[in-house]
């Protein structure tokens, strides 16, 4: 079995960890960009997540943006707490639905910064290694057209395991499309190619945003999604890069926020990813030997 990335994470730490002067090379002639966040009662892991994020931005011309979501608990306090953080406290009309949250939360700093590029994390991304800022924002640059840089997945499944994936996907997908032609009941058959950028940890343009009138959350669907439709029938492009490429340099743990307010069952392979993760090890044992920030 392939060892956790978060083992790497905590090897790293104590071995080899990116020195400062490896991000201000990268970094010298990069522009200014804005790293954003969106925190709903996750408090050890969004602690987790800034410290080592603080860390890794060493060198780099960047600010990070933060809202939270009306947690009102420890994780909004500890916030507070953080002055060198530009941090948006929403509070909602309402119930909502966890991916509208979000994406309001997204479209506000996009109102806020003014910045070009936008990296979107998630409080669960573990960024480990900050080379990984300057790879995808000098790959954004390249292309006036390029809107977004990421991964269509969301965890490193490597090959083996993502070829299964979409055999059993695409098995799946047939299958329901030939109950529905034969008239048997059956669920509406599901895309068996992943098709989006996902924004564990994403690089966009908010210049192609703010030319195109687009925002993150544009109707009831996962925040970027619409907007990347429309923005590739327009004629702007994406840079796609792969898993291995991106987990290279950071760990997502993968719907942390649920895992962390018990949205899954205890035996569910999400929650033991996440209490193997943030439970069992505490921010500072992952972040003490890490470089401190200049």
């Amino acid at each position: 079995m392939r060892p956790s990335r978060f083992l790497m994470v905590v090897s790293m730490t104590h071995s080899s960890p990116v020195r400062p002067a490896d991000n201000v090379l990268a970094s010298s002639n990069l522009p200014r960009f804005a790293v954003g966040l969106v925190n709903y009662k996750t408090a050890e892991m969004t602690r987790m997540c800034l410290e080592l994020l603080r860390k890794a931005l060493s060198g780099f011309d960047a600010e990070i943006w933060v809202v939270d979501n009306g947690s009102a608990d420890d994780s909004t306090a500890y916030l507070r707490s953080l002055d060198w953080i530009h941090l948006i406290e929403r509070q909602p009309d309402g119930p909502e639905a966890g991916f509208l949250a979000h994406g309001r939360a997204l479209n506000l700093i996009q109102g806020r910064t003014s910045c070009d590029y936008l990296f979107l994390l998630h409080t669960d991304t573990l960024v480990y290694d900050g080379r990984i800022f300057g790879e995808l924002l000098a790959s954004c640059l390249k292309d006036e057209k390029v809107f977004v840089v990421g991964c269509l997945e969301q965890i490193d499944r490597g090959y083996l395991r993502s070829a299964w994936r979409l055999a059993t996907r695409f098995a799946s997908h047939q299958f329901r499309r030939a109950k529905q032609a034969l008239g048997l009941p059956s669920k509406p058959p599901k895309p068996f190619r992943e098709t989006y950028i996902k924004s564990f940890c994403a690089l966009w343009s908010l210049r192609v945003l703010r030319e195109t009138g687009q925002q993150f959350l544009m109707s009831e669907r996962i925040p970027g999604y619409e907007a990347q439709d429309v923005l590739l029938a327009a004629g702007y492009r994406r840079h796609l890069v792969p898993a291995r490429s991106i987990f290279r340099h950071l760990d997502h743990i993968e719907a942390g926020t649920v895992s962390a307010n018990g949205g899954y069952r205890d035996g569910h392979r999400r929650t033991k990813k996440y209490q193997r993760m943030i439970v069992r090890e505490p921010a500072s044992a992952i972040t003490k030997d890490l470089p401190a920030v200049s």
